[in-house]
């Protein structure tokens, strides 16, 4: 009989509700991957601009001992400094949570401005928000007086911040990978007072 399922089939309904209510965990994930996407792009962009000058020093023998011991020092620096606590702990999984949130509660503006909401830039705690913007702030100050150093300093520099951008982008995909398969996201923990109460852990 019809809406009888035999065993071994799934019954799918059949209705505009129902079929939205099956398409809803694929537009959620695909608002989600909206906004990963978009801080993706902007750490590739970085990454592929300043890998060619991160490795200029190698490539030209501009580099005598003491500046590779300094580049291999700054390297093991970063990667602890930015890569695992800056990135791994703190924004990776920021950034990947804010995507998910965005994807089960989407709104115009904010999947419009997927990038600056995934980054905590707005509708975040004061305090998140002091953080993230002076973040930025911080970043485009430093990448103005990097900018004006001759190789090999400036090389030195970059690779360190390469190396840190590189470990961020992959903890990212990683988790967001994750979230795809089903495993469970921590809610964000740095949304505004008003929707602290709504948080509920994500699942794929």
């Amino acid at each position: 009989m019809e809406g009888e399922a035999t065993p071994g089939q799934v019954d799918i309904p059949s209705g505009t509700a129902n079929f939205a209510a099956v398409m809803r965990p694929w537009a959620e994930k695909l608002i989600a991957a909206w906004g990963v996407a978009w801080v993706s792009l902007l750490l590739g962009r970085a990454i592929a601009r300043l890998a060619p000058l991160a490795l200029e020093p190698w490539h030209d023998d501009l580099m005598n001992g003491g500046h590779k011991a300094l580049y291999i020092g700054w390297l093991v620096l970063n990667a602890y400094l930015e890569g695992y606590r800056g990135f791994q702990l703190r924004f990776s999984p920021r950034v990947v949570s804010r995507a998910v949130y965005l994807g089960q509660n989407p709104r115009p503006l904010w999947v419009l401005l997927a990038l600056p909401f995934c980054m905590s830039l707005f509708h975040s705690t004061r305090r998140q928000m002091t953080v993230s913007w002076t973040f930025v702030g911080a970043i485009v100050f430093i990448v103005w007086v990097v900018r004006a150093l001759p190789q090999p300093w400036r090389g030195i520099i970059d690779g360190g911040v390469v190396l840190g951008l590189v470990w961020g982008l992959v903890v990212i995909l990683a988790l967001f990978v994750r979230y795809l398969m089903g495993h469970k996201i921590p809610p964000p923990g740095d949304l505004p007072p008003e929707n602290a109460a709504e948080q509920a852990p994500a699942v794929g």
